[in-house]
């Protein structure tokens, strides 16, 4: 991410190392937070630090602050090689990944010994105590040493973590289990202890607890790293992003010659090569070549795309097909792929409203649990307890409190949930445009680039009975728009060449254009025409005419020898999918409204097609914005979708601006979630896919207050065995970051296609 610059703050992202749980979180913000002019938002599942700061304050001072505060820091890295990076990292986290297993396997040999003789009574022979003693004293120091070590850097900085309570239950448990052997009669040859989850003291003796000394670490041990293992499955989109980026490429230069170079090296406007099988190195235009292109893992869409010159790619596409060359349009962070990674990167730096509330929990919840159990345990001395049924509620509420959950609640399901997005096609900025989407109501759409195609095809081809025929009309006046630029003959010559792909048209002589009425030439011997049609006209032309103005389309005629031949309308065809997003919006509760600077006839056409009741034609950019103004001054919460500079005034001024991935930059700036398969029926998914993500961050938080308000109790009234409540304790955090893992597997509900709402025969196409 690095340093990036702003008009009055500088944004510096910090790995910081060492936290926990979310006291760690709320400690890091607080103590950056000091700093005059300083706001920092951290991140406990990616471990990192957004900080908005001052230029006076420098990136080291953030560092420094960090480490005083018993964490530690890294600014970013320089760029450097991608494969290097990548390399390395993989190497750290294996090598971290490796430890960890090492040291929970050895505490599990040791553990589970001492485990099974505690609370098997049949198994316990003589002189087990002290066997299991043996076997705990490496576990409570060795394998808890993690939590001992970071309990006294806190303890240094006077602050206490997660780690302390799990520390303190420890030392607890042992140092009473080492009293209770030593001075308290449990040390006897012949002692055997029964077990039970509820504790007990009935027979004078002091009870030794070695099963919750080596129990908690153990068990806290063990879920942290599952816990680890899971959260690095949340951003395993991210990293599938990063790793479609390509390591070297071929470039082609004006000889032909190839030579391969890293892509670092490749520059805008060279020329690549990209073979069958191969990712696409950078986006980029087809100079030469054809093949279809899979982009599933750039932009979400499923089916591969037919590619020829002049078509553009996006970098990270997988050639499915035939050799292409493509040159080169953007390089390094400005393609599209770097803005997708970047931008998923960046929503997961954000937080949710709900867990604002849960970090100012999180910053009060260890020194109260500390209050707590000393209040517990002066509580039932004073009460005239057996100490050791006071020590053990103690060290119960110690190690059954539990902080982490609230921590994770958020950013676990966030980093699913974005990720998932990503591989979708959608791109959010972060909790507030997801918060946004659930609540949304009104959605306004922009017709042209939107809805529809945003270019000009033809609709409909309808030959004159007993003429020349539908293919030689087609074929003549198709020849006759070649040396027009209008984009109704740009839209007629497509056609026709398209209609016969392996025929090449023939030249036209003695080409006129007439402004406003249409175009005249000779081909192949014959005077063609292409322009206007005439009020009277015979069947089944004067029929096709009414349908092309019923529907807004632009209908001219073709006049061979001065005869008609063929009625051609043309117009912007409405998208497939957006028959399924209105209906699938309509569905979710969002009403759709459809505000277009086109004229009244085709935007009433494109409405009465799609089922759009509410209509707004020649609207200006001040007119967009001005609707959606009133929209939310009636109390709605507006979404609005462009793809254009005339919709970025809207799209700044709605609750939430989405901008499809094929627009212009000002339109993507300006909006809160960008479409990047360019495809309508994605919003739909990201309104479900934010509902489903809320209400897993509120599932996450219920069970992460709800757990601590039961077990906390429980344990200081004494119902609860520290070591079940060790295993209760990890538990918890296994299940919050399980539930946001059922994000990665979310799929968009599919139902048929709606019928459309009205005849839309003239749009299909082809020869009638």
């Amino acid at each position: 991410m690095g340093v990036e610059a702003a008009d009055a703050a500088v944004t510096t992202d910090l790995t910081v190392g060492g936290m926990t749980c979310a006291a760690c979180v709320k400690r890091v913000e607080k103590r950056l937070g000091r700093l005059d002019g300083v706001t920092a938002t951290v991140n406990l599942a990616t471990g990192r630090a957004r900080v908005s700061h001052p230029p006076s304050v420098t990136p080291a001072d953030l560092v420094t602050t960090v480490e005083q505060a018993g964490y530690t820091a890294q600014l970013p890295e320089p760029p450097r090689q991608e494969q290097e990076q990548e390399q390395e990292q993989r190497g750290d986290r294996s090598a971290r990944e490796g430890q960890q297993r090492q040291q929970l396997l050895v505490t599990a040999l040791l553990a589970v010994p001492v485990l099974v003789l505690s609370m098997v009574p049949a198994l316990q022979f003589r002189n087990w105590q002290w066997l299991c003693f043996a076997l705990a004293a490496p576990v409570a120091t060795w394998g808890a040493w993690p939590f001992h070590l970071r309990a006294l850097r806190g303890l240094r900085h006077a602050t206490a973590t997660m780690d302390t309570l799990v520390s303190l239950g420890v030392a607890a448990s042992f140092g009473w289990s080492a009293y209770a052997l030593f001075l308290g009669g449990a040390g006897d040859p012949g002692m055997t202890m029964p077990f039970t989850l509820l504790p007990s003291a009935d027979d004078g003796v002091a009870h030794v607890y070695l099963e919750a000394a080596v129990g908690v670490p153990l068990f806290v041990l063990a879920g942290r790293f599952l816990e680890a293992r899971a959260r690095h499955g949340t951003g395993q989109a991210l990293r599938s992003l990063a790793g479609l980026a390509v390591k070297d490429v071929a470039v082609r230069d004006e000889s032909g010659a190839e030579q391969v170079v890293p892509v670092a090296r490749l520059r805008v406007g060279q020329v690549f090569v990209v073979r069958p099988g191969e990712r696409v190195a950078t986006d980029g235009v087809v100079v030469e070549g054809s093949s279809a292109v899979d982009l599933s893992l750039v932009t979400g869409e499923s089916e591969p795309v037919e590619v020829g010159p002049g078509s553009g790619l996006t970098g990270g596409a997988v050639n499915a097909g035939g050799l292409l060359l493509v040159r080169a349009t953007a390089v390094g962070a400005d393609t599209q792929l770097a803005r997708i990674t970047r931008m998923v990167t960046d929503a997961q730096a954000g937080k949710a409203k709900a867990q604002r509330l849960a970090d100012e929990v999180a910053g009060v919840f260890v020194p109260v649990v500390l209050s707590l159990a000393a209040t517990v345990l002066g509580f039932w001395l004073g009460a005239g307890a057996d100490p050791q049924a006071a020590v053990t509620a103690c060290v119960a509420v110690l190690v059954v409190a539990c902080p982490c959950a609230l921590g994770l609640a958020t950013p676990t399901a966030l980093m699913a949930a974005t990720g998932r997005g990503a591989q979708l096609g959608v791109l959010v900025t972060g909790p507030q445009a997801l918060e946004a989407l659930k609540h949304v109501d009104t959605v306004v759409l922009d017709k042209t680039g939107t809805l529809t195609s945003g270019h000009m095809s033809v609709t409909a081809f309808t030959a004159a009975p007993d003429g020349i025929g539908a293919e030689a009309a087609l074929r003549l006046a198709g020849a006759v728009e070649q040396g027009s630029e209008h984009p109704l003959g740009r839209a007629i010559t497509a056609y026709a060449t398209k209609s016969a792909p392996r025929e090449q048209l023939p030249a036209v002589r003695g080409f006129a254009a007439e402004a406003g009425r249409g175009v005249r030439g000779e081909v192949d011997g014959h005077v063609v025409e292409v322009r206007a049609p005439d009020d009277a006209l015979e069947e089944p032309l004067a029929r096709a005419l009414a349908v092309a103005e019923e529907a807004a389309h632009t209908a001219v005629l073709v006049l061979v020898d001065g005869r008609p031949e063929a009625l051609v309308a043309v117009g912007d065809l409405v998208r497939p999918g957006s028959y399924r997003a209105v209906d699938r919006l309509r569905r979710l509760g969002v009403r759709p409204v459809l505000a277009t600077g086109d004229r009244e006839a085709a935007a009433r056409a494109v409405a009465g097609d799609l089922g759009i009741d509410e209509v707004h034609a020649r609207c200006t950019p001040e007119g967009k914005a001005s609707l959606v103004k009133e929209l939310r001054e009636q109390g709605r919460r507006v979404a609005v979708i462009g793809d254009g500079v005339n919709d970025a005034a809207a799209l700044a001024g709605a609750d939430l601006g989405i901008a499809m991935g094929g627009g212009t930059d000002v339109a993507i700036g300006a909006a809160d979630v960008t479409l990047v398969r360019g495809d309508i029926e994605a919003v739909a998914d990201a309104v479900r896919l934010a509902r489903r993500t809320l209400r897993t961050i509120r599932v996450n938080l219920l069970w992460a207050f709800g757990y601590n308000a039961v077990t906390v109790p429980l344990a200081a009234v004494g119902l609860l065995n520290p070591m079940v409540a060790a295993a209760a304790m990890s538990a918890s955090s296994l299940l919050v970051v399980g539930n946001s893992l059922r994000l990665r597997t979310w799929r968009p509900a599919r139902g048929p296609a709606p019928r459309p709402h009205r005849d839309r025969r003239q749009n299909r196409g082809g020869h009638r």
